[in-house]
């Protein structure tokens, strides 16, 4: 896989240093996942195809209440 630089924040990290959410990234074929408060550790990858129907299928559902 090409080299992920281009990493972005969910809109939905919060105020102060909006380190509270996931960060992604994308090459032509894959999408990639990491937590923001340690950036250094695990990135899961998954095709871009299975990440978009994740995305997709949250969006459907939406979100269960807490």
């Amino acid at each position: 896989m090409t080299n992920l630089g281009n990493w972005r924040k969910s809109s939905y990290s919060g105020g102060g240093d909006g380190n509270n959410c996931v960060e992604i990234a994308n090459s032509p074929t894959h999408m990639a996942i990491r937590d923001s408060k340690v950036p250094t550790r695990a990135v899961l990858t998954f095709p871009a195809g299975a990440f978009t129907a994740f995305v997709k299928a949250v969006k459907t559902t939406g979100t269960p209440e807490r």
